[in-house]
Protein backbone atom coordinates (compact mmCIF):
# COMPACT_ATOMS: atom_id res chain seq x y z
CA UNK A 1 0.00 0.00 0.00
CA UNK A 2 2.74 2.10 0.59
CA UNK A 3 3.90 1.69 -2.72
CA UNK A 4 0.99 2.08 -4.36
CA UNK A 5 0.45 6.00 -2.22
CA UNK A 6 3.92 6.71 -3.42
CA UNK A 7 3.21 6.03 -7.11
CA UNK A 8 -0.22 8.27 -6.90
CA UNK A 9 1.78 11.20 -4.92
CA UNK A 10 4.17 11.29 -7.65
CA UNK A 11 1.85 11.02 -10.48
CA UNK A 12 -0.31 13.69 -8.63
CA UNK A 13 2.88 16.21 -8.56
CA UNK A 14 4.05 15.13 -12.11
CA UNK A 15 -0.06 16.18 -13.03
CA UNK A 16 -0.01 18.88 -11.13
CA UNK A 17 3.59 20.51 -12.70
CA UNK A 18 2.80 19.43 -16.13
CA UNK A 19 -0.10 21.72 -15.84
CA UNK A 20 1.44 24.69 -14.15
CA UNK A 21 1.54 27.78 -16.40
CA UNK A 22 4.71 28.87 -17.38
CA UNK A 23 5.84 32.45 -15.97
CA UNK A 24 5.60 35.38 -18.96
CA UNK A 25 9.00 37.80 -18.84
CA UNK A 26 10.15 40.52 -20.52
CA UNK A 27 13.32 39.42 -20.89
CA UNK A 28 14.62 39.41 -24.82
CA UNK A 29 16.98 36.68 -25.96
CA UNK A 30 18.17 38.49 -28.59
CA UNK A 31 18.24 42.17 -28.51
CA UNK A 32 16.02 44.54 -30.81
CA UNK A 33 16.79 45.73 -33.81
CA UNK A 34 16.11 49.83 -33.73
CA UNK A 35 15.60 50.33 -37.20
CA UNK A 36 17.03 54.41 -38.41
CA UNK A 37 13.75 56.34 -39.34
CA UNK A 38 14.28 58.39 -42.62
CA UNK A 39 15.22 61.93 -42.01
CA UNK A 40 14.57 64.86 -44.10
CA UNK A 41 15.14 64.53 -48.21
CA UNK A 42 18.43 63.98 -49.34
CA UNK A 43 19.65 66.10 -51.87
CA UNK A 44 22.70 65.58 -54.33
CA UNK A 45 25.26 68.60 -54.29
CA UNK A 46 24.51 71.52 -57.14
CA UNK A 47 26.85 70.22 -59.78
CA UNK A 48 28.60 72.53 -62.79
CA UNK A 49 30.89 71.75 -65.46
CA UNK A 50 31.58 73.82 -68.82
CA UNK A 51 34.32 73.20 -71.83
CA UNK A 52 35.27 74.58 -75.21
CA UNK A 53 34.57 71.62 -78.26
CA UNK A 54 35.34 72.07 -81.64
CA UNK A 55 32.33 71.39 -83.53
CA UNK A 56 31.05 72.10 -87.44
CA UNK A 57 34.31 74.28 -87.69
CA UNK A 58 34.19 76.32 -85.01
CA UNK A 59 34.70 76.59 -81.11
CA UNK A 60 31.51 76.32 -78.73
CA UNK A 61 30.88 76.24 -75.00
CA UNK A 62 28.73 73.53 -73.67
CA UNK A 63 27.66 74.21 -69.91
CA UNK A 64 26.56 71.58 -67.90
CA UNK A 65 24.58 72.89 -64.66
CA UNK A 66 22.70 69.94 -62.31
CA UNK A 67 20.83 71.60 -59.27
CA UNK A 68 18.14 69.48 -57.03
CA UNK A 69 14.72 70.50 -57.90
CA UNK A 70 11.95 70.66 -55.34
CA UNK A 71 9.41 71.13 -57.94
CA UNK A 72 9.89 67.58 -59.38
CA UNK A 73 8.18 64.50 -57.27
CA UNK A 74 10.29 62.92 -54.77
CA UNK A 75 11.21 59.61 -54.86
CA UNK A 76 11.57 56.71 -51.49
CA UNK A 77 13.56 53.82 -51.28
CA UNK A 78 13.01 50.68 -49.27
CA UNK A 79 13.53 52.47 -46.00
CA UNK A 80 11.25 55.35 -46.55
CA UNK A 81 13.87 57.66 -47.18
CA UNK A 82 13.49 60.48 -49.41
CA UNK A 83 15.30 61.91 -52.56
CA UNK A 84 14.73 64.90 -54.27
CA UNK A 85 15.08 64.82 -57.98
CA UNK A 86 17.64 66.90 -59.96
CA UNK A 87 16.81 68.73 -63.02
CA UNK A 88 19.98 69.15 -65.84
CA UNK A 89 20.56 72.37 -68.16
CA UNK A 90 22.52 72.18 -71.09
CA UNK A 91 23.46 75.31 -72.69
CA UNK A 92 25.48 75.18 -75.96
CA UNK A 93 26.86 78.84 -76.85
CA UNK A 94 28.43 80.15 -79.92
CA UNK A 95 31.94 81.70 -79.88
CA UNK A 96 30.17 85.44 -79.26
CA UNK A 97 28.03 83.93 -76.45
CA UNK A 98 24.62 83.89 -78.20
CA UNK A 99 22.63 80.64 -77.31
CA UNK A 100 22.90 77.99 -80.02
CA UNK A 101 20.96 75.28 -77.95
CA UNK A 102 19.11 75.20 -74.76
CA UNK A 103 17.51 71.80 -73.45
CA UNK A 104 16.30 70.84 -69.71
CA UNK A 105 16.32 67.25 -68.50
CA UNK A 106 14.58 66.12 -66.17
CA UNK A 107 14.21 62.38 -65.72
CA UNK A 108 10.57 62.49 -67.13
CA UNK A 109 12.79 63.25 -70.46
CA UNK A 110 14.02 59.47 -70.37
CA UNK A 111 10.37 57.52 -69.17
CA UNK A 112 10.70 55.45 -72.66
CA UNK A 113 14.02 54.04 -71.51
CA UNK A 114 13.97 52.69 -68.29
CA UNK A 115 11.83 50.51 -66.63
CA UNK A 116 9.02 51.04 -64.25
CA UNK A 117 11.05 50.63 -61.09
CA UNK A 118 12.95 53.35 -62.25
CA UNK A 119 10.66 54.99 -62.85
CA UNK A 120 9.18 55.73 -59.50
CA UNK A 121 12.50 54.55 -57.12
CA UNK A 122 15.22 56.16 -59.46
CA UNK A 123 16.66 60.01 -60.04
CA UNK A 124 18.14 61.78 -62.89
CA UNK A 125 21.73 61.76 -61.21
CA UNK A 126 24.37 62.47 -64.39
CA UNK A 127 24.99 63.93 -67.73
CA UNK A 128 28.21 64.77 -69.22
CA UNK A 129 29.72 65.61 -72.54
CA UNK A 130 31.19 62.41 -74.24
CA UNK A 131 32.48 63.92 -77.89
CA UNK A 132 31.41 66.06 -80.89
CA UNK A 133 31.33 64.93 -84.44
CA UNK A 134 30.59 66.35 -87.69
CA UNK A 135 27.10 65.78 -87.21
CA UNK A 136 25.95 65.83 -83.27
CA UNK A 137 27.04 66.67 -79.93
CA UNK A 138 27.16 63.13 -78.03
CA UNK A 139 26.40 63.17 -73.96
CA UNK A 140 25.94 60.33 -71.58
CA UNK A 141 23.01 60.51 -69.12
CA UNK A 142 22.11 58.55 -65.80
CA UNK A 143 19.29 57.17 -63.70
CA UNK A 144 20.16 56.29 -60.90
CA UNK A 145 18.67 54.38 -57.22
CA UNK A 146 19.31 57.09 -54.64
CA UNK A 147 22.72 56.31 -52.81
CA UNK A 148 23.78 52.79 -54.85
CA UNK A 149 26.02 52.02 -57.63
CA UNK A 150 22.85 50.87 -59.88
CA UNK A 151 21.90 53.43 -62.91
CA UNK A 152 20.43 52.74 -65.96
CA UNK A 153 23.00 54.41 -68.78
CA UNK A 154 22.19 56.54 -71.51
CA UNK A 155 23.48 58.37 -74.35
CA UNK A 156 21.94 61.89 -75.48
CA UNK A 157 23.06 63.08 -79.05
CA UNK A 158 21.87 66.24 -80.00
CA UNK A 159 22.11 67.98 -83.65
CA UNK A 160 22.98 71.28 -84.53
CA UNK A 161 19.25 71.91 -84.87
CA UNK A 162 18.27 71.20 -81.13
CA UNK A 163 16.85 67.91 -82.08
CA UNK A 164 17.43 65.06 -79.29
CA UNK A 165 17.94 61.57 -79.92
CA UNK A 166 18.32 59.20 -76.76
CA UNK A 167 19.23 55.58 -76.39
CA UNK A 168 20.02 53.48 -74.03
CA UNK A 169 23.82 52.81 -73.32
CA UNK A 170 24.64 49.19 -74.40
CA UNK A 171 28.23 49.93 -73.42
CA UNK A 172 29.26 51.00 -69.78
CA UNK A 173 32.17 53.39 -70.00
CA UNK A 174 34.31 52.23 -67.76
CA UNK A 175 37.28 54.78 -68.26
CA UNK A 176 35.43 57.68 -68.42
CA UNK A 177 36.99 61.06 -67.65
CA UNK A 178 36.42 61.43 -64.00
CA UNK A 179 36.98 65.06 -64.10
CA UNK A 180 33.73 65.86 -65.97
CA UNK A 181 31.25 63.43 -64.58
CA UNK A 182 28.44 64.62 -62.76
Amino acid sequence: MKQQTTILALMAMVALTGCKEKKQTQDIIAPRVEVAKPSGPVRMQPYSDQRDVQWLGKTYRVEINRTASDSLPMVKDETGQKFVDNRITLVVRRADGSVAIQKTFTKATFEGYIDAHYRTAGILEGFVFDEADDQQLEFAASVCLPQTDEYIPLEVKIDNFGNVRIERDSQMDTNGDEESEV
